[in-house]
């Protein structure tokens, strides 16, 4: 599937992803067009799914962010795509993650300060369908964020 270039190429993406292609070529040690190539490739087979900006959320004034653990009803049969669906409309909400076990999705939340959270979560949150519990975990430190893989 990957060889040892395409590795390389996604090594180097990944760690600066402002590169070019010609770039990119290099500091791998291939031709532009090769690059150009490979890169289209990884694109094509879902390798790579996009390039995108890393947003600075408090930098933009959003100094709240919580995780909620949800437990949804499981005696409605649609509850998790109706939940789902209704979450995605949340702007605030970066993030719905679900899992098996007693939590059932996890929504990340972000707000600029806790009364703006206080508006999300009475407003939009406790709105959403078919909650059967909800969990708050406030984060108060990021300790690690990354995307990227030893490759």
């Amino acid at each position: 599937m990957l060889d040892d270039t395409d590795r390389r190429l996604l090594r180097h993406w990944q760690s600066d992803p402002t590169l070019s292609p010609s770039e990119l070529a290099e500091r791998v040690g291939i031709t532009s067009g090769k690059a150009v190539r490979r890169l289209a490739r990884m694109q094509e087979t879902g390798v790579v799914e996009g390039v995108s900006a890393i947003i600075n959320w408090p930098a933009l004034g959003y100094a709240v962010e919580v995780s909620l653990r949800v437990t949804l009803d499981k005696t409605v049969a649609r509850a998790f795509d109706e939940f789902t669906a209704a979450a995605r409309q949340v702007p605030e909400v970066t993030q719905i993650q679900s899992f098996l076990g007693r939590v059932d999705v996890r929504l990340n939340i972000i707000a600029r300060d806790m009364p703006h959270y206080h508006d999300i979560y009475r407003d939009r949150i406790l709105t959403l369908p078919h909650i059967s519990d909800i969990e708050a975990l406030m984060q108060i430190a990021r300790i690690k964020s990354e995307e990227a893989l030893p490759l």
